[in-house]
């Protein structure tokens, strides 16, 4: 996760350093997240799966097993864990290389590894996947010449990273967790990790630097990026992973463009990044001459043709990862004065998907990659102050219409939270958890995660029926081992304070919980879902945040 215009603040978990930083963005405010109705249209449909995704990294290198439990008991698939190149390299602040093979496990320290260790053994055994993200920063020994004069140090790691080098460290990462590997005094193989993400956000100057040089009229970045992908593609494919889910992108969701932005270390809008990794113009087209040169693609229809080959990451990836944060604003509602117009958040995922497919389709594919949301979540005051924050009972009900906008969308197959709890006061100035600093949960934002509701249309005539939308996210891991369908109650509060009715009973058969449905409401009021774990879970009954309908 990162931000454009405020300098980081950091969060620091069992020496882990994890950059929160503050988002820049600019939105039209539009109010409401229903509206009236109309003719009922047919209910959308999906195909393909909505896993979840969760971060949660200080509780995770905190205390693993618990947090894993509760994941699992909010009906999370996987965890995104950052695995920091520079903390597990030796001699990270030296500018000398050390005299080490890089590739092999037992050359780095295995304190470095054991916290890894630890999370990746207890999430196979709960059957929660692990995303690991090899990211940013990089050792000194293993960043380019040329970096300014007095650069922060949060800075330096980002600078120009040594592809070759990347490769060794993602060999030696692959090589462990191969599925085949017994540390030294271990008793069994460490589990396979098959879900990988290449670095995070390249399109940010403190994740990879310099971004753009040339008064910011050459894109350096991309090409950085496209290296750094050819090496750890090549590295898991050789250690037994060529057949895993390796995500590309991980894309900061805006940037700067005005004056000389985005120089080496602010943000460039990610449509231009990822038109520059591809090696095409504006209109899609495959850069030719000078101006490929200059963003080292190949200037020639016969480097053109071979672009694909050369580099499979970009074209063969599993998916394309995005973070399409909406800041304050509902997640349905764009930028003015076209400041968006480059920009990957949710109100632009079409011209995201246009635009990738464009890339493809100048090198004759028509291949469509899958989109993976693998960053998402809305500042809250509390605890922050900022014009960014919002409440959280605003907060629960965007973040369920971007999550019923993410279901609705085919090529997006993932949904993120990201942080569980909000990091200790003055420590951060993103505070998008669901729970706050202490654990205590972040109402009805906690709610709104574990059961999804949304209706698009919130005001109807009598008798006529309504969309429903939701997700009972735990009941994933109930059907999964019982494989026993299940039912969630939509219920309605006709007067304030009152009685909540059962209106209809839904069957589940999603395997991650979700249902659209249609309901004729009898009266006006508070609708919410309602569902219980089963016994051996505790059997408690567990609600959604409520919706206010209007029937005329």
């Amino acid at each position: 996760m990162s931000r454009f215009l405020t300098p980081p603040r950091r969060v620091l978990a069992f020496g882990r350093v994890v950059a929160l930083i503050v988002a820049y963005g600019v939105a039209v405010v539009v109010g409401g997240c229903g509206g009236s109705s109309t003719p009922a249209a047919p209910l959308p449909t999906r195909t393909q799966p909505l896993q979840t995704i969760f971060e949660a990294q200080t509780e995770l290198f905190a205390a693993p097993a618990p947090t894993l439990d509760l994941l699992k008991h909010l009906g999370v698939d996987a965890v995104k864990v950052f695995m920091p190149w520079s903390e597990l390299a030796p001699d990270p602040l030296s500018h000398s290389r050390p005299a080490f093979d890089a590739t092999s496990p037992a050359a780095y320290a295995a304190s470095g590894w054991a916290p890894f260790d630890t999370i990746i053994r207890d999430a196979a055994q709960r059957h929660i996947a692990v995303d690991l993200a090899l990211e940013a920063p990089a050792p000194l020994w293993a960043t380019g010449p040329g970096i300014p004069p007095g650069t922060s140090s949060g800075f330096v790691g980002a600078w120009r990273p040594v592809a070759h080098d990347f490769g060794l460290f993602v060999a030696a990462v692959g090589t462990r967790y191969s599925g085949h590997y017994t540390p030294p005094g271990g008793g069994s193989p460490l589990p396979k990790v098959d879900f990988w993400s290449i670095w995070n956000e390249p399109n940010y100057g403190q994740q990879l630097a310099p971004q753009a040089i040339d008064s910011s009229t050459v894109e350096v970045s991309p090409a950085l990026y496209r290296r750094l992908l050819d090496a750890a593609w090549s590295a898991l494919g050789q250690t037994g992973h060529a057949h895993d889910r390796v995500l590309i992108g991980e894309i900061a969701p805006r940037g700067l463009t005005l004056g000389d932005q985005p120089g080496n270390f602010s943000g460039m809008v990610p449509l231009r990044f990822i038109r520059a990794l591809y090696c095409v113009d504006s209109t899609l087209h495959p850069l030719t001459g000078a101006a490929a040169i200059a963003r080292s693609c190949p200037s020639t229809q016969a480097g053109s043709t071979a672009f694909p080959s050369q580099h499979p990451g970009l074209f063969q990836a599993a998916g394309f990862a995005f973070h399409p944060y909406p800041q304050q604003y509902a997640p349905n509602v764009g930028t003015p004065d076209g400041l968006g117009a480059d920009y990957a958040d949710l109100p632009q995922l079409g011209k995201l998907e246009r635009t990738l497919d464009g890339a493809f389709a100048a090198y004759g594919s028509n291949a469509r990659l899958v989109l993976y949301d693998t960053e998402f979540g809305y500042q809250t005051n509390p605890p922050e102050t900022i014009i960014r924050a919002i409440s959280p009972k605003l907060a629960a009900a965007y973040s369920n219409q971007a999550e019923y906008m993410s279901w609705r969308d085919p090529r997006v197959v993932t949904w993120d939270q990201y942080l569980l709890a909000d990091p200790p006061s003055g420590l951060s100035s993103f505070d998008t958890g669901i729970e706050l600093a202490g654990g205590a949960p972040k109402q009805p934002l906690y709610d709104a995660f574990r059961m999804p509701l949304y209706l698009p249309v919130t005001t109807t005539s009598s008798n006529h029926p309504i969309e429903v939308w939701g997700c009972v996210r735990p009941a994933h891991y109930v059907m999964l081992h019982s494989r026993i369908p299940q039912t969630v109650q939509i219920q309605l509060q006709r007067t304030p304070g009152g009685r909540f009715e059962t209106v209809t009973r839904e069957r589940i058969t999603d395997p991650d919980g979700y249902f659209d449905t249609r309901v004729a409401f009898p009266a006006s009021g508070l609708v919410r879902i309602s569902w219980a774990y089963p016994h051996r879970q505790g059997g408690n009954r567990i609600y959604s945040r409520t919706v206010q309908v209007s029937i005329r």
